[in-house]
């Protein structure tokens, strides 16, 4: 299930009057637009390619100057464009570390084979990753963590889960709190 092109961002406004765009990115580093010098937007007909002529960073803001997009007329007509990079251009991973769209779509098995779902999305609340799986059940929330997950395969599309963890750390949408709130 390895994806030849991956999600880097996605143009949400232009920023100013001289054809620069701002951008919600999906990389766990925004500065990785700096190193770039291509990027490319998806299209009903497959990706164009758009030339960096500058990029910036301002706190979690990623900020590009594309060639030819010269006013914010220009800017506003990219609004909502996806930009992806292919595998040549993507930064290079460490040890237990993985690209979230090799894996989206992956079928989670328990450690006999047994089917528990499907990879819905991978929340990053800023600490241990977090899974969601679409199961028979619902929606079952639970933390990338060793101890739970045994083995990821992009290649197969497979993610082994360890089924006498899931009791301790599993949360399902179904789950039903005890907790009342109580005005105060």
């Amino acid at each position: 299930m390895k994806q030849t092109h991956l999600l880097v961002g996605e143009i949400v406004r232009p920023q100013g009057i001289r054809g620069e765009v701002k951008l919600k990115h999906y990389t766990d580093d925004p500065y990785r637009f700096e190193l770039l010098e291509e990027i490319l937007r998806k299209t009903p007909s497959g990706y164009e390619t758009m030339t960096i002529e500058n990029s910036r960073v301002q706190g979690d803001d990623v900020f590009l100057k594309l060639e030819g997009i010269d006013d914010r007329n220009a800017a506003e007509a990219l609004r909502g464009s996806m930009l992806y990079v292919d595998r040549d251009n993507a930064l290079e991973l460490e040890d237990n570390q993985f690209f979230i769209a090799d894996f989206l779509g992956a079928k989670a098995v328990d450690s006999q084979g047994n089917m528990i779902g499907t990879l819905k999305e991978v929340l990053t609340p800023g600490g241990t990753d977090v899974f969601v799986f679409k199961t028979p059940r619902g929606e079952m929330m639970i933390p990338a963590i060793q101890a739970v997950i045994l083995n990821m395969d992009a290649d197969k599309g497979e993610i082994v889960l360890n089924e006498s963890k899931l009791d301790e750390v599993a949360v399902y949408e179904d789950s039903h709190s005890d907790y009342i709130p109580r005005d105060v």
